[in-house]
């Protein structure tokens, strides 16, 4: 595997908010890639890029080291300043050989991610892969690694419990309304159009909820998200006056002081007297401990979940032995798969040989005695060299692969 190259950029040594600049643009991903490719006479590469990681995969013989690193990354003309471009390297980590094949396959089964157990990164490598692939940027070499990289990825997601049970307060929080199973199409109050809000409304839209009402302190924030769920959208000091009822309250300001009120619960409700929710995601809590003393209400809060996440984290990264042993046994598998495909690959060649040395034998070599033959003569011989060219062609093959499987 001494042709497998990786260099890498990623959140354990480059913050997030930097590691945006190693990002190439998909629209001159390509020519970017096929001019180092052939600059530097790269047989196969691709390239991944994530929010916190940036890595080029490279089936090449040539020796990466940081001196190649930096004149590769000259030539692919990131607009980086100097100085830039040596901390981005001064922070690369380059991996080879076996190191280079352990190193995609903890990637691939997030072991390496910023949250360990999440599977998005399976898809990110694989779309990065195809797109390559599709490009005419890798070969054979590159097709076993992926085909490697994903099946050690789903024994570790289906044989262990690394990604079962989330540790996000977003998916947590929906798991727990999920758990309620209180409502049809609820009518969903969300105040506060910040990220977090944001998040949950994707998992809300995406399990069908739509009756939604955005209010935020500035309305075009509230109109934005509002848009995109296809509801309505008020400025924050509306609320008091909203009078069309609500089943879940979803909230998630800056406040340092409670925004639901008793007072302010009581006008919401417009008399309705059934039990709500309320998903109080801020810190500290929008929701006044006084409207938890006064009226029935599902209480889920920020508190309680990122409890629920520690222990979750806890767990998965309690799982990081068996994914680990699952990594090990299959690089120990695909090192002879290798060594038979490069067998195959050479042996290539051998029918084509074969045929030449028949075709120089007839017409050549023994031309002179071949054309003294009677036709029934010359037919026998046919059938002899066919049969003979079969057996020597499947002949060094069968033997390669007896002596593969006695050196492993």
């Amino acid at each position: 595997m001494k042709y497998l190259k990786v260099i890498a950029f990623t959140h354990k040594q480059i913050e997030l908010k930097e590691l945006g600049k190693l990002v190439i643009c998909q629209e001159n991903l390509t020519d970017k890639l096929k001019k180092v490719k052939e600059q530097f006479d790269i047989p196969e590469i691709f390239y991944l890029g994530t929010c916190n990681r940036v890595a080029f995969v490279m089936a090449t013989t040539q020796v990466i080291d940081r001196d190649f690193a930096r004149k590769f990354f000259h030539a692919l003309d990131m607009g980086l300043c100097p100085g830039y471009t040596e901390v981005f390297l001064d922070a690369a980590s380059i991996y080879e050989d076996h190191d280079a094949l352990n190193h995609l396959l903890r990637t691939s089964c997030s072991l390496e991610s910023l949250v360990v157990g999440e599977k998005e990164i399976l898809a990110q490598l694989r779309k990065a892969y195809e797109n390559c692939r599709a490009a005419g940027l890798t070969g054979d070499q590159l097709r076993m690694v992926m085909n490697c990289v994903v099946k050690a990825a789903k024994e570790v997601y289906t044989h262990t419990n690394i990604s079962k049970n989330p540790i996000s307060v977003v998916s947590l929080a929906y798991r727990k309304l999920k758990e309620l199973k209180q409502y049809t199409n609820p009518r969903v109050l969300i105040i506060g159009a910040g990220e977090t809000n944001r998040n949950i409304s994707k998992y809300l839209q995406k399990h069908k909820y739509s009756n939604f009402a955005v209010f935020n302190r500035t309305l075009s924030k509230a109109q934005e998200l509002a848009a995109d769920l296809k509801g309505e959208a008020y400025p924050l000091e509306a609320l008091p006056a909203y009078n069309k009822g609500f089943d879940i309250i979803i909230t998630c300001t800056s406040s340092t002081q409670p925004i639901i009120t008793s007072e302010l619960y009581r006008s919401l409700l417009n008399g309705e007297t059934d039990k709500k929710t309320i998903v109080d995601l801020a810190v500290p809590n929008d929701t006044d401990p006084e409207v938890l003393m006064n009226f029935p209400v599902n209480f889920i809060e920020v508190h309680s979940l990122n409890e629920i996440a520690k222990k979750n984290m806890q767990e998965r990264y309690q799982e990081l032995v068996y994914a680990e042993k699952i990594i090990e046994q299959n690089i120990s598998e695909f090192i002879p798969q290798l060594k038979q495909r490069r067998i195959e690959v050479a042996m290539r060649e051998v029918p084509e040989k074969i045929k030449e040395i028949r075709n120089t034998a007839l017409n050549s070599v023994f031309a002179e005695e071949v054309n003294s033959l009677d036709q029934q003569s010359r037919d026998i011989l046919e059938k002899v060299l066919c049969y003979m060219e079969k057996k020597y062609i499947s002949v060094p093959m069968v033997m390669a692969k007896e002596i593969l499987i006695k050196n492993n």
